[in-house]
């Protein structure tokens, strides 16, 4: 869950369904008597989105059908107004955009979305949402999460196919009056709408159609993230009430014994701060978690208090002349981000502390892996495709005792 997650693309730097330290939903059974369609959170609240439609845009009321159209050489602004969302002389509670011809794209931000636009009224500006075919949204996930990959490399495009399948089901299965099912970020699973060199994706998304993962009848919570380091992840240990049996810290490696997501350009990585940058990130991180600031400026020692099932840390402690700060969790990457404020690449690594005086001048930290490492590595998948293994292999290895079902 990554990603973002910044998109994959050909580097895999996602580390997508990215923990939420959320509660497991419950769940609302849906129709997957056929293919359903998802509602995306593209953005949920900005101030003047601009619309265009190859070959124009109809603009419709929910209550009324279409109200507006506008040819393909107009950009269409839309804004929030009071409770309601405006688009020219029109203000409703909802609008939903349309292309004109039926199999083109609605553009936002340069990119293409099919299906519907719904424009409501967010907090502090529009919320925009694509409303789309589950399996069109996979197209456009499995580009974003995967990249362009070799011809060799199909299973893996295909198991990622299932497993953002079943991870949407199962997100829409918590129904409940919110406007959108997931949004389009590392958040739950990255989507850029239409992209160039999808034909891939959209070949292994066919090739699965329906395909979901169970246990027990149910839709598991199919994690999955860019490079576990050899080592995958416990469910418990990253997600609140997410002990399943299922998502089981495991070895990654095979019958050589490397990790099948060496081939990754993140299985190794380093970070390193001099004393004044690692302040500064404390003071920003800590501040951010709710966590005292005063390590910030007396930090003395980064400890290690406990290790996750992967060896993973699970807890830390930040040591200073005044006091200790524990953080512990999803926290960790948080709070010692890279100055660039994406997430410390993974949880799993060693800290080196280099001292002048009796201060610390360096903290250097030497880590493998992308992500939080539960359920599914997306190299380790890509690894395991180029030596052979097909889709469901690859599926059941990552999720043990899981069943393969077609739903519609």
């Amino acid at each position: 869950m990554r990603r973002s997650a910044a998109a994959l693309i050909l580097l895999l730097g996602v580390g997508s369904c990215m923990p939420k330290d959320e509660p497991v939903m419950l769940p609302v059974p849906i129709d997957l008597s056929v293919s359903p369609h998802i509602r995306i959170g593209l953005m949920l609240d900005v101030a003047r989105p601009v619309f265009t439609a190859t070959g124009g845009l109809r603009v419709i009321d929910p209550a009324r059908g279409e109200v507006a159209a506008y040819p393909e050489d107009v950009a269409v602004e839309v804004r929030a107004r009071g409770g309601s969302v405006q688009v020219g002389d029109l203000s409703l509670a909802m609008v939903i955009l349309a292309p004109v011809e039926p199999a083109g794209g609605v553009m936002l931000n340069n990119r293409s979305y099919g299906g519907t636009i719904e424009l409501s009224r967010g907090a502090d500006g529009v919320r925009v949402v694509n409303r789309i075919t589950v399996e069109e949204y996979l197209v456009g996930v499995v580009t974003a999460e995967m990249g362009t990959r070799r011809p060799d490399e199909r299973a893996a495009l295909e198991a990622q196919a299932v497993a953002s399948r079943t991870y949407a089901l199962r997100h829409m299965e918590g129904g409940g009056e919110q406007a959108y099912d997931l949004v389009a970020t590392v958040d739950h699973q990255v989507y850029n709408g239409r992209e160039s060199g999808a034909s891939m994706a959209a070949e292994a998304v066919a090739a699965t159609r329906g395909m979901v993962l169970t246990w027990d009848g149910a839709l598991i919570d199919a994690f999955y993230s860019s490079t576990c380091g050899g080592q995958t992840e416990s469910g418990e240990a990253v997600f609140v009430s997410a002990a399943r049996p299922y998502l089981v810290a495991q070895p990654d490696l095979g019958p050589d014994g490397v990790a099948w997501c060496a081939i990754s350009p993140r299985f190794q990585w380093r970070e390193r701060w001099n004393g004044a940058e690692m302040a500064a990130t404390l003071r920003r991180t800590l501040a951010a978690e709710r966590l005292s600031t005063d390590r910030a400026t007396d930090l003395r020692e980064i400890r290690v208090l406990g290790r996750t099932p992967s060896g993973r840390i699970g807890r830390m402690e930040l040591v200073g002349s005044g006091g200790r700060t524990t953080v512990s969790g999803s926290a960790i990457r948080r709070v010692l981000a890279p100055a660039d404020g994406r997430l410390l690449r993974s949880s799993d690594f060693i800290v080196r502390i280099g001292r002048s005086g009796g201060r610390i001048d360096q903290v250097e930290l030497e880590g493998r892996g992308y992500g939080h490492g539960v359920g599914m590595c997306q190299w380790g998948a890509i690894g395991r495709a180029r030596a052979g293994h097909d889709y469901r292999t690859i599926l059941m290895s990552y999720f043990p005792g899981t069943t393969l079902e077609r739903r519609y």
